[in-house]
């Protein structure tokens, strides 16, 4: 993994191109961020949790009274303990609405660590509490982590074999992940329909020159069993071409689409990056188009478009300037305009989050974040449904609601290893009818973290706000971006 760009993150407040700064899909925030704005997650509330890179420090971005994140506001939250500030750890938002971050490549200096440290975080007290590692692990690292449909947070060591499961209440762990091929080192993981788990082996760290294994975790049997050849490799070697060069082992992000399956992105292979696309349902790869102009994404976001479409933010070659966006539409790439910093950034600076609003937020390890707003729309099966709902709500009080797909068809956004933001949980939007202002409740305790749940009755629970405004509203659950049709109520 390179190094943070703190000259180029200098360099990149000031610089600035008229061909790219009205560009109509990209939209910077009002507000730069006052820090480096690096990972960020989307709280069950609404509001977006952004570290400043490599510290311990985190900020809070809430949408306006319209729900524009463009609009928003920042305002600084509690710090994590003063010798953890990671910089590409493993992240994610808990089913209880608290959010974990754990391990770390770098911690507070330039100096590589591969951090055990980690840290939970209650926006209801706005406090962090310490988590000790796994039992016998001296490493987390820059590890991969999901948060299994049953709502456990499962965990990689970034440089064994090794996974754990965290109990939530007690912050203890407990081994899983028996017969994994490789190391976890440069992997990522994809949640996939029926609650298994997805990865696309990096051989890193081996004596393998070339490959193109992939492999599933059944949570039912703690295990892992092969997923079949990727067709195509994804991952760097340097044997690949002759063996010149120094192998990277690293790969791109991994996607649910959905339509059920997996679009694999990869690293730079002889010149070209290779993506890959697995199909759940016949546990089944097919080789993919290679990303255009030689791109590669050797570590790197991307993000599901609610038009089905997948955004990607890809390199010219490993770790080199000048990034390319591109939509994926399930056949062909789409070059879209990228952002103000595109001619000064990797694509492994940046980071996506997916938005209520269906937009996409990308950071770049600067103050500059822009919003990305994609053509289309969605496909009405794909929007979450209320089935039971409260008709009458009071201010500060909590409801149960139930419904199906509230948890989406994909995670949202992947990076792999690195930084991980899914979105796949429920929020509740509610409109006031008169002056047509937006408050999110936030959110806890859901049903499931599984996605593409179909038909399934599911729920969650939300507190109304005690600030928002009373009078006749309208309610609706968004999910990765989509909205379900909204319902009638009361709010006292």
């Amino acid at each position: 993994m390179e190094r943070l760009k703190m000259l180029g993150v200098a360099l990149a407040t000031l610089l600035s191109w008229s061909s790219l700064a009205h560009a109509q899909t990209w939209t910077p925030l009002k507000h730069p961020a006052p820090f480096y704005a690096n990972t960020a997650l989307l709280l069950t509330d609404g509001t977006v949790m952004v570290q400043d890179a490599e510290t311990p420090h985190w900020w809070r971005l809430t949408p306006d009274t319209t729900g524009s994140y463009v609009n928003g506001t920042w305002t600084k939250l509690a710090s994590m303990a003063s010798n953890y500030g990671p910089l590409y750890h493993a992240s994610a938002v808990l089913p209880d609405g608290r959010v974990i971050i754990e391990g770390g490549e770098y911690n507070l200096t330039g100096d590589a660590v591969w951090t055990h440290r980690g840290s939970i975080y209650d926006p209801t007290t706005n406090t962090w509490t310490p988590v000790s590692p796994p039992a016998g692990w001296s490493n987390i690292g820059d590890a991969q982590s999901v948060v299994l449909a049953n709502g456990t947070f499962m965990l990689a060591n970034c440089c064994t074999t090794q996974q754990a499961l965290l109990d939530a209440t007690t912050l203890t762990w407990t081994p899983t992940g028996t017969g994994k091929f490789d190391s976890n080192d440069e992997e990522g993981w994809t949640l996939l329909h029926g609650g298994t788990v997805l990865a696309v082996d990096a051989y890193a760290d081996s004596y393998l020159a070339t490959g193109t294994a992939s492999e599933i975790y059944t949570p039912s049997t703690g295990a892992w069993s092969s997923a079949g050849s990727t067709v195509v490799q994804l991952w760097d070697s340097a044997a690949d071409c002759g063996g010149s060069g120094v192998a990277s082992y690293e790969l791109g992000p991994a996607v649910l689409r959905p339509n059920g399956t997996v679009f694999a992105t990869g690293a730079n292979t002889c010149g070209a990056g290779h993506t890959a696309i697995y199909k759940a349902s016949t546990n089944t790869w097919t080789a993919g188009p290679d990303i255009p102009q030689g791109n590669d994404i050797a570590d790197g976001p991307a993000a599901l478009l609610p038009n089905g479409n997948v955004l990607v933010d890809t390199s010219p070659g490993i770790f080199q300037t000048g990034i390319n966006f591109y939509e994926f539409n399930g056949t062909k790439f789409h070059q879209v305009p990228g952002p103000p910093n595109s001619l000064i950034d990797s694509s492994y600076y940046g980071s996506m989050l997916v938005l209520p609003t269906g937009q996409i937020l990308f950071t770049d390890q600067s103050s500059d974040v822009e919003i990305y707003t994609a053509k289309g729309t969605y496909k009405p099966e794909w929007a979450p449904t209320i089935v039971t709902a409260p008709s009458t709500v009071v201010r500060g009080s909590s409801y149960k609601i139930t419904g199906t797909q509230f948890n989406g068809l994909s995670q949202g956004a992947a990076y792999g290893d690195d930084a991980q933001s899914a979105t796949n949980y429920p929020l509740v939007r509610i409109t006031n009818n008169a002056t047509g202002h937006v408050f999110y409740a936030r959110t806890h305790n859901h049903s499931t973290m599984g996605v593409a749940t179909k038909a399934k009755i599911v729920s969650t629970h939300f507190k109304v706000p005690s600030g928002m405004e009373a009078g006749p509203s309208s309610l609706v659950v968004v999910a990765n971006g989509i909205p379900s049709a909204p319902v009638a109520i009361m709010v006292d």
